[in-house]
Protein backbone atom coordinates (compact mmCIF):
# COMPACT_ATOMS: atom_id res chain seq x y z
CA UNK A 1 0.00 0.00 0.00
CA UNK A 2 1.10 3.59 -0.58
CA UNK A 3 0.62 5.60 2.60
CA UNK A 4 0.75 9.41 2.61
CA UNK A 5 1.98 10.99 5.84
CA UNK A 6 1.23 14.65 6.54
CA UNK A 7 2.00 16.97 9.45
CA UNK A 8 4.10 19.83 10.75
CA UNK A 9 7.20 20.77 8.78
CA UNK A 10 8.87 22.09 11.95
CA UNK A 11 8.08 19.32 14.48
CA UNK A 12 11.05 18.17 16.59
CA UNK A 13 9.27 16.84 19.70
CA UNK A 14 7.25 13.78 20.65
CA UNK A 15 5.40 13.66 17.34
CA UNK A 16 8.74 13.63 15.51
CA UNK A 17 9.75 10.55 17.49
CA UNK A 18 6.42 8.85 16.83
CA UNK A 19 6.71 9.58 13.09
CA UNK A 20 10.26 8.20 13.09
CA UNK A 21 9.13 4.94 14.73
CA UNK A 22 6.11 4.77 12.42
CA UNK A 23 8.38 5.11 9.39
CA UNK A 24 10.35 2.08 10.53
CA UNK A 25 7.19 0.02 11.00
CA UNK A 26 5.71 1.02 7.64
CA UNK A 27 8.93 0.08 5.88
CA UNK A 28 9.11 -3.29 7.67
CA UNK A 29 5.58 -4.02 6.44
CA UNK A 30 6.58 -3.17 2.87
CA UNK A 31 4.45 -0.03 2.51
CA UNK A 32 5.61 2.83 0.30
CA UNK A 33 5.74 6.10 2.21
CA UNK A 34 4.63 9.28 0.45
CA UNK A 35 5.25 12.69 2.01
CA UNK A 36 6.04 16.31 1.19
CA UNK A 37 9.74 15.51 1.36
CA UNK A 38 10.98 18.27 3.59
CA UNK A 39 11.52 18.70 7.37
CA UNK A 40 9.66 17.97 10.59
CA UNK A 41 7.21 15.06 10.36
CA UNK A 42 8.23 14.51 6.72
CA UNK A 43 11.88 14.10 7.72
CA UNK A 44 11.05 11.85 10.67
CA UNK A 45 8.88 9.44 8.67
CA UNK A 46 11.51 9.42 5.90
CA UNK A 47 14.35 8.73 8.32
CA UNK A 48 12.52 5.79 9.90
CA UNK A 49 11.59 4.34 6.53
CA UNK A 50 15.10 4.81 5.18
CA UNK A 51 16.69 3.06 8.15
CA UNK A 52 14.62 -0.05 7.42
CA UNK A 53 15.35 0.07 3.67
CA UNK A 54 11.83 1.20 2.83
CA UNK A 55 10.72 3.19 -0.18
CA UNK A 56 10.13 6.84 0.72
CA UNK A 57 8.89 9.25 -1.94
CA UNK A 58 8.96 12.98 -1.30
CA UNK A 59 6.85 15.28 -3.48
CA UNK A 60 8.63 18.61 -3.13
CA UNK A 61 7.22 22.04 -3.99
CA UNK A 62 10.13 23.40 -6.03
CA UNK A 63 10.99 22.76 -9.68
CA UNK A 64 14.49 21.36 -9.10
CA UNK A 65 15.78 18.40 -7.13
CA UNK A 66 17.83 18.85 -4.00
CA UNK A 67 15.28 20.50 -1.71
CA UNK A 68 14.08 17.29 -0.09
CA UNK A 69 15.40 15.70 3.06
CA UNK A 70 18.35 13.31 2.83
CA UNK A 71 16.33 10.20 3.69
CA UNK A 72 14.19 10.09 0.55
CA UNK A 73 14.41 7.19 -1.90
CA UNK A 74 12.97 9.40 -4.63
CA UNK A 75 12.32 13.12 -4.89
CA UNK A 76 9.45 14.13 -7.18
CA UNK A 77 9.75 17.79 -8.20
CA UNK A 78 6.32 19.32 -8.65
CA UNK A 79 7.13 22.94 -9.46
CA UNK A 80 3.73 23.96 -8.10
CA UNK A 81 4.60 25.12 -4.60
CA UNK A 82 2.07 24.32 -1.92
CA UNK A 83 -0.34 22.91 -4.49
CA UNK A 84 1.83 19.82 -4.29
CA UNK A 85 -0.21 19.03 -1.18
CA UNK A 86 -2.94 17.66 -3.44
CA UNK A 87 -0.40 15.38 -5.13
CA UNK A 88 0.74 14.04 -1.74
CA UNK A 89 -2.84 13.20 -0.78
CA UNK A 90 -3.84 11.83 -4.16
CA UNK A 91 -0.83 9.48 -4.20
CA UNK A 92 -1.74 7.69 -0.96
CA UNK A 93 -4.20 4.86 -0.45
CA UNK A 94 -4.40 6.00 3.17
CA UNK A 95 -3.57 9.32 4.86
CA UNK A 96 -1.82 9.43 8.25
CA UNK A 97 -2.27 12.94 9.64
CA UNK A 98 -0.03 14.30 12.37
CA UNK A 99 -0.79 17.73 13.87
CA UNK A 100 0.31 20.58 11.64
CA UNK A 101 -0.61 23.99 10.37
CA UNK A 102 -2.03 25.45 7.16
CA UNK A 103 -0.41 22.92 4.81
CA UNK A 104 -1.72 20.00 6.86
CA UNK A 105 -5.17 21.54 6.98
CA UNK A 106 -5.19 21.89 3.19
CA UNK A 107 -4.10 18.26 2.80
CA UNK A 108 -6.85 17.10 5.16
CA UNK A 109 -9.39 19.12 3.20
CA UNK A 110 -8.27 17.54 -0.06
CA UNK A 111 -8.35 14.08 1.53
CA UNK A 112 -11.87 14.56 2.83
CA UNK A 113 -13.09 15.96 -0.48
CA UNK A 114 -11.86 12.93 -2.43
CA UNK A 115 -12.96 10.56 0.35
CA UNK A 116 -9.56 9.15 1.30
CA UNK A 117 -9.31 7.09 4.45
CA UNK A 118 -7.67 9.22 7.17
CA UNK A 119 -6.14 8.28 10.49
CA UNK A 120 -5.83 11.42 12.60
CA UNK A 121 -2.87 10.93 14.92
CA UNK A 122 -3.11 12.41 18.42
CA UNK A 123 -6.35 14.25 17.63
CA UNK A 124 -6.24 16.25 20.88
CA UNK A 125 -3.03 17.92 19.65
CA UNK A 126 -4.63 19.19 16.42
CA UNK A 127 -5.82 22.79 16.51
CA UNK A 128 -8.77 21.88 14.29
CA UNK A 129 -11.56 19.31 14.28
CA UNK A 130 -11.74 16.59 11.64
CA UNK A 131 -14.71 14.24 11.49
CA UNK A 132 -16.34 12.06 8.90
CA UNK A 133 -17.10 8.51 7.86
CA UNK A 134 -13.55 7.95 6.55
CA UNK A 135 -11.80 9.41 9.62
CA UNK A 136 -10.49 7.40 12.56
CA UNK A 137 -8.22 8.37 15.45
CA UNK A 138 -5.05 7.00 17.02
CA UNK A 139 -2.86 8.11 19.91
CA UNK A 140 0.14 5.79 19.72
CA UNK A 141 2.11 3.49 17.43
CA UNK A 142 0.12 0.35 18.31
CA UNK A 143 -3.21 2.03 17.59
CA UNK A 144 -1.92 3.39 14.28
CA UNK A 145 -0.59 0.01 13.15
CA UNK A 146 -3.79 -1.78 14.20
CA UNK A 147 -5.90 0.67 12.19
CA UNK A 148 -3.67 0.38 9.12
CA UNK A 149 -4.25 -3.37 9.19
CA UNK A 150 -8.05 -3.01 9.30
Amino acid sequence: MQISVIGSSTEKGENYELAYQLGKELAKMGHTIICGGRGGIMEAISKGGHEKDGVVVGIVPQDTRGGGNRYLSAEVVSGVGEMRNFMVVLSGDLILAFPGSHGTISELSFAMRIQKRIILIRPEKHSYRVEGPNVSYADDLNQIMNQISE
